[in-house]
């Protein structure tokens, strides 16, 4: 007779699949075992209603959901809440990027970096040490400004228009005397970044170093982060060579089809009023 041998397995797969798409499904799923309607469920996963209701009590005997009472309406249990968490640790930039930043890396030997969008900046959340006996290096954690830094220019230029002005109201800080600091120079710098699809920081964090970065981005065309390499301008010069920009932006696009987004196309980037 056929049958399922690990029928928990096969449910937990079950609903590893349904959930993986994103949050939304979450929130639906969510409601719909709140509501008590088990026929809706059906018609959704295209099954018989009685399936539905031998999943259900699978699920519940599995932790995944759980019932109050034998008449109450059935909710998420921890078990699905571990899972969904799990889920969001593999989509994770610093996870999914993690083999790209380490080809890059060894491809040009730069201190490579990995970035996410914070509140005030652009937060590191992976780095690679460079080949060099002397290196420039940045702090895993570090928040890098968005004015003064490659991977926060990527930002403002891909990013929601809202921003760029909110950075303008603020103050742009010198951090070195090449820092950009008026609204004006840092406008001209965003809408050459949006040209290029690539950014660069000579000498603006910090005199006598330079980086490069590209945009990571994730479905709907989203900036998700970023991907850089930093080193003395001995090694990175104010215009990178064609190899170095080109390898920054291979590693930023195969971490971007990796999320599910598209390549950046500097065309269809948020115009700056």
């Amino acid at each position: 007779m056929l049958g399922i041998h690990h029928y928990w397995l096969f449910i937990a797969t079950a609903v590893l699949l349904i959930i993986t798409p994103g949050q939304d499904t979450f929130f639906i799923l969510g409601r719909s075992l709140a509501s008590g309607r088990p026929a809706g469920i059906a018609a959704a996963l295209g099954i018989t209603k009685s399936r539905v209701y031998r999943h259900l009590r699978t699920l519940l005997k599995r932790g995944y959901i759980y019932q109050a009472g034998s008449f109450e309406k059935y909710r998420i249990g921890s078990q699905l809440v571990s899972l969904s968490h799990a889920v969001a640790e593999n989509f994770q930039l610093a996870n999914v990027g993690n083999a790209a930043v380490t080809q890059l890396r060894d491809a040009l030997g730069h201190f490579t970096v990995l970035s996410e969008r914070d509140r005030d900046g652009m937060r590191v959340v992976a780095t690679r040490a460079g080949k060099s006996m002397l290196e420039v290096q940045v702090k895993q954690g570090s928040l890098l400004p968005y004015h003064a830094s490659a991977q926060g220019k990527l930002c403002l230029a891909f990013a929601e228009p809202a921003l760029f002005e909110q950075v303008c109201r603020g103050k742009l800080e010198a951090l070195t005397p090449h820092s950009i600091t008026t609204p004006r120079a840092l406008r001209a710098e965003i809408d050459r970044v949006r040209r290029n699809g690539y950014a660069t920081a000579f000498h603006q964090s910090l005199v006598g170093t330079n980086s490069l970065a590209a945009p990571i981005l994730g479905p709907g065309h989203v900036l998700r982060g970023t991907v850089a390499v930093i080193d003395s301008v001995q090694f990175l010069p104010q215009q990178p060579s064609r190899t170095q920009i080109a390898r920054v932006m291979t590693a930023a696009r195969q971490i971007t089809k990796l999320l599910g987004g598209e390549a950046a196309d500097v065309r269809s980037a948020p115009a700056r009023p």
